[in-house]
């Protein structure tokens, strides 16, 4: 007689697919500034767990991600300066600064395209601002509420979810969604959608129905990166 076995739960071979995708993206968190080829882009997100907006969570206050700009992986230079340094083209560092102040330099503009030329000052500097790709608002909503203090921090410090960008261009998107929102260059919305996937991916973040659709609509216009 042959011994009862239960059943086997399946597993489609996509599921399999989507968690190796994060676990590569939890390793390798560099892998998040260039964009995946679409069809693995478009496995991430269906894995990420979809929300319900009807779901009550405590009010969002910007404090619960810690100071703005910390020295987050202390290399002595805050996080603003970090990305500054990284996106903008022709950097000038202030001097006795150990190159960490940027005080000119020129940013190739992803949300409008063209070119910005930077100037350190109080009237020149939030002409660029660096933006979460994910909001933090949309992150707390994602799932963030439940994090502990110092993994928001973290969040909010993390350069794989950072952009310098035109700063009208960043208070116009606010904390939205990309059903919500997308940035006006449209040539950069593939880059921008895939980022989010990225990014909530890597950090156990959650989308909505409507944000997964018009992620989907994007991925579908997005031809595959070039090697």
């Amino acid at each position: 007689m042959k011994r009862w076995k239960p059943p086997r739960k399946k597993i489609r071979f996509a599921d399999l697919f989507a968690i190796g995708i994060i676990i590569v993206l939890l390793r390798n968190p560099d892998l998040v500034l260039a964009r995946l080829p679409n069809t693995e882009t478009i496995e991430a997100l269906r894995a990420l767990p979809v929300r319900d907006t009807r779901e009550e969570i405590p009010s969002y206050n910007r404090e619960v991600f810690g100071q703005r700009w910390e020295d987050s992986d202390h290399n002595g230079c805050d996080t603003r300066n970090d990305i500054l340094g990284r996106d903008l083209s022709r950097p000038v560092f202030k001097a006795g600064t150990r190159d960490c102040v940027v005080v000119s330099g020129v940013l190739a503009e992803p949300y409008l395209g063209g070119t910005v030329d930077f100037v350190r000052g109080e009237d020149t500097s939030p002409l660029i601002q660096i933006d979460h790709v994910v909001a933090l608002g949309d992150a707390w909503r994602a799932g963030a509420w439940q994090w502990d203090g110092q993994k928001r921090t973290e969040f909010a410090n993390d350069p794989r979810n950072l952009l310098a960008v035109d700063g009208q261009a960043n208070q116009d998107k606010g904390a939205s969604r990309a059903d919500q929102w997308l940035p006006p260059n449209e040539s950069f919305h593939c880059d921008y959608v895939s980022r989010q996937i990225a990014v909530k991916s890597a950090w156990g973040l959650s989308v909505t129905r409507d944000e997964r659709d018009a992620m989907i609509l994007v991925l579908d216009t997005c031809q595959e990166p070039q090697d």
